[in-house]
């Protein structure tokens, strides 16, 4: 089968968002009507939302029955042990105008028992941000159920959450049960679960064009909140040039950076696994099998698990390496 694949493009899925901005339009060359765009699904698994294949052979084929038809060759033996025809990661953009709602998202038990999902690990990568934007992860102070469940009577969640001033590079990592919000002026690079399952506790008080306000999960949230959670979210990494500095590694994905300037770099796929390649600055050309795959800022390509050699070069490229 091996000779048969090749690195694999998807065609965006283009969320419009209460929140969202046109950073994902005009940086990202995204094209739509939509006035508001808060994400751009890369590579997504999710029921009702499975990317489709944009290049080669398989053009015009969902993720899902290309899992189906290639099995441990897309995403690797133990993966496919693992997790059969569901894909485990989702793959995105996103760009927030305005600030994202206060949230949490469960881990694996708690989603499965509640709504048959997996639980929703991610990290994010800061794409770019405006001066003074900032994101809002864990609290300031060591907080209780009560001491929490006080400051959401009164409305005075705000007080107890941390917050902290971003800027391009920075790396961040959101596990199961910790409160966070990325806040206005910030585009991310976000590698999570497969999992849609978001519980939010504070949505500023904003309304819809109809004067709706958005559903809150209070309760859900309160049995799903780490109160022990340490301060060890934000993110350090080497970005010497030219090599792979690995960013953060879980049991659910690990994420490496790579920045090359005139430099090709020999690649073997020792991790039984696909690889996924989001290109943050630049571009960068992958080889495999002497045919080439361009990718540019904005884009994303999955090497399916099979293609084992293959080679990266670029003159001036930042490239996000994630897999399983």
């Amino acid at each position: 089968m091996e000779q048969t694949l090749y690195p694999l493009k998807f065609t965006p899925i283009l969320k419009e968002k209460i929140w969202g901005g046109t950073k994902l339009k005009t940086l990202l060359n995204r094209e739509s009507d939509l006035p508001n765009i808060g994400e751009s699904w890369e590579i997504s698994g999710v029921k009702d939302d499975t990317s489709i294949v944009s290049n080669g052979a398989f053009k015009g084929t969902s993720l899902n029955s290309l899992q189906d038809l290639l099995k441990e060759d897309l995403v690797g033996a133990k993966n496919y042990k693992d997790f059969g025809e569901k894909f485990p990661l989702l793959i995105k953009f996103i760009d927030a105008k305005t600030d994202l709602s206060i949230q949490l998202h469960p881990n694996d038990a708690l989603a499965t028992k509640r709504h048959n999902s997996f639980g929703k690990t991610e990290m994010w990568y800061v794409l770019q941000a405006n001066k003074g934007s900032n994101l809002i992860v864990g609290f300031n102070q060591q907080v209780d159920k009560a001491v929490y469940q006080k400051h959401v009577e009164e409305k005075t969640l705000t007080q107890i959450l941390n917050t902290e001033n971003v800027e391009e590079g920075d790396a961040y990592f959101i596990g199961v049960g910790r409160i966070h919000a990325i806040g206005a002026g910030v585009m991310v690079a976000e590698i999570q679960q497969t999992s849609d399952i978001t519980y939010r506790i504070y949505d500023w008080d904003r309304v819809d064009d109809q004067g709706n306000k958005r559903e809150l999960h209070t309760q859900w949230a309160l049995g799903a909140i780490d109160f022990s959670m340490k301060n060890d979210f934000k993110l350090s990494y080497s970005k010497t040039k030219n090599e792979t500095h690995k960013i953060v590694s879980c049991s659910y994905f690990t994420t490496n950076y790579i920045h090359l300037e005139a430099e090709t770099i020999n690649k073997i796929n020792t991790f039984d696994s696909f690889i996924v390649y989001m290109c943050v600055d630049g571009e960068a050309t992958i080889t495999y099998n002497q045919e080439t795959t361009q990718i540019i800022k904005g884009e994303t390509v999955l090497l399916p698990a099979a293609l084992l050699e293959y080679e990266i070069t670029s003159k001036k490229g930042k490239l996000l390496e994630v897999y399983v």
